[in-house]
């Protein structure tokens, strides 16, 4: 799930961070939120739990009572600032030229798809319960580019 909002420039993203939180449906059970170090806060940590969320950040080292963490779920962040990279190849949004929040909004939106569509990412998960043993979106694809299954896995 990927959630976003703006914020002023000047303004501490954790503050920003806790209001989208707060309009988030509720996740399933036991599903984490990856979070970056500024974010673990006290507060931020406990909205979270208090929103069903499981927080998946590294204390600081100055903690005096620090908490464990899934460290393997907290390496996938990667995937998130590769995300940020990705969505920085766009002129438009690295240097803001709509003067408009909605139209600033708007196109970030159509990046994000955009970078879904280009990456190669299904957009309806694969299950074997409902396909069997491979999606028919994947098929129709491989067909497209003229691959083989093989090479594909």
């Amino acid at each position: 799930m990927i959630a976003f909002s703006l914020s002023p420039g000047q303004a501490h993203d954790a503050p920003a961070g806790r209001e989208l939180l707060g309009t988030l449906k509720p996740p399933e059970p036991g599903m984490g939120l990856v979070m970056d170090r500024a974010y673990e806060g006290d507060e931020t940590r406990q909205l979270a739990l208090d929103l069903g969320f499981t927080p998946v950040v590294p204390p600081r080292k100055t903690r005096v009572h620090p908490w464990s963490y899934d460290k393997t779920l907290y390496r996938q962040r990667n995937e998130i600032e590769r995300l940020f990279r990705r969505l920085k190849g766009f002129r438009r949004i690295f240097s803001r030229f709509d003067k408009l929040d909605v139209m600033f909004t708007a196109f970030i939106q159509f990046a994000f798809i955009t970078d879904m569509l280009t990456s190669g990412v299904d957009p309806i998960p694969w299950t074997p319960d409902l396909f069997g043993e491979r999606s028919p979106r994947w098929e129709e694809r491989d067909r497209r580019t003229h691959r083989s299954s093989e090479s594909r896995w």
